[in-house]
């Protein structure tokens, strides 16, 4: 994944049939949800123009399954709620082929993004190819209802550009909805406090800083984790418009520091409420920290409780 900003707006066609349309203690059936009409889908308002910014006349990322004569090829459209389950995929060109060669960026051919359409579950997996291109990765999505998966790379063919495509996935079984976390500016997880300073803004670059610490103690020995020392992805409420944000420097670069600050430049495509998910590595293991946010409003002056991810948002076994 490039350095900077990186913006994707993805459709909401199931978010009303996955989000509303199920009520507490009923039971999700993807089939049931697959015949409900699609809602409309929109680009965010007043999103900059940049490489997934993208314009009327050409979508950004991740809005469409088939972008630039490739197709992600989602194998795997549903799993059940709670079971441990291979997800398989591939990437095909034009010609149908399955993608082999890709070019490495932040130590792997591809990321792949799983986020919960209430943006309470989060997944950040890293999946292994087989020879002919079909990628795979175990997970266990906790609950039922809609899911969207991302899949961020760049073929190792002559002009070929980074893409971000995605894909729905449904986790059948009881279906109870969950409201969005309230916003916070600090996040607990395994014994780590982080603290979240800076605003997201509508339109224009701004700061964000996130200090980790650990028994009240600031934690100034982070370790790399895909050639930095956090990742930074946030997700709009609503229709997971996808933002991913890297820190400004990095190990090796001679002035930045492992710790206790990662830093981070971003810019909301526009208002609204945001989750974000903040990679770190220490001691050997990879956590999550999210936060919700208010794009354009001030933090809250008492954090509300510490925002967590439900569960682990990282895959076993994959590059940790």
């Amino acid at each position: 994944m490039k350095t900077g900003l990186r913006i994707t707006t993805f459709a909401a066609a199931l978010a009303g049939a996955f989000g509303t349309a199920y009520g507490v203690g009923q039971t999700f059936d993807p089939v049931v949800a697959e015949r409900r009409p699609a809602h409309e889908e929109r680009h965010p308002s007043g999103a900059p123009e940049s490489e997934h910014g993208g314009t009327a006349a050409h979508p950004p990322g991740g809005l469409q399954i088939s972008e630039g004569g490739y197709t992600l090829d989602l194998h795997t459209p549903t799993v059940t709620a709670g079971e441990r389950a291979e997800l398989r995929f591939a990437v095909r060109d034009a010609d149908g082929r399955a993608v082999d060669e890709y070019r490495r960026e932040h130590d792997k051919e591809l990321h792949l993004i799983v986020a919960s359409r209430d943006l309470v579950t989060y997944r950040h997996l890293h999946p292994e190819r087989a020879p002919d291109g079909t990628w795979s990765t175990p997970v266990d999505l906790p609950r039922a209802g809609g899911y969207r998966v991302f899949a961020d790379f760049t073929p190792d063919r002559q002009g070929a550009e980074n893409l971000t495509l995605g894909a729905d996935l449904a986790a059948s079984g009881p279906y109870s909805p969950r409201e969005l976390p309230r916003p916070s500016t600090t996040a607990r997880v395994d014994g780590y406090d982080v603290k979240l300073t800076g605003t997201l803004t509508p339109g224009r670059a701004s700061e964000l800083r996130l200090t980790v610490t650990r028994d009240g103690d600031p934690v100034t020995d982070l370790q790399p984790y895909l050639g930095a020392y956090g990742h930074l992805v946030a997700l709009r409420a609503g229709d997971l418009a996808y933002l991913h944000v890297h820190p400004e420097g990095g190990p090796g670069d001679g002035t930045t520091r492992p710790g206790p600050h990662v830093s981070f430049t971003a810019t909301a495509p526009s208002s609204g409420s945001y989750r974000l998910f903040l990679d770190f590595k220490h001691d050997g293991v990879v956590r999550t920290a999210a936060f919700t946010v208010e794009a354009g409003k001030a933090a809250p002056e008492k954090p509300a409780s510490p925002g967590r991810t439900e569960s682990p948002g990282h895959s076993g076994g994959h590059g940790h």
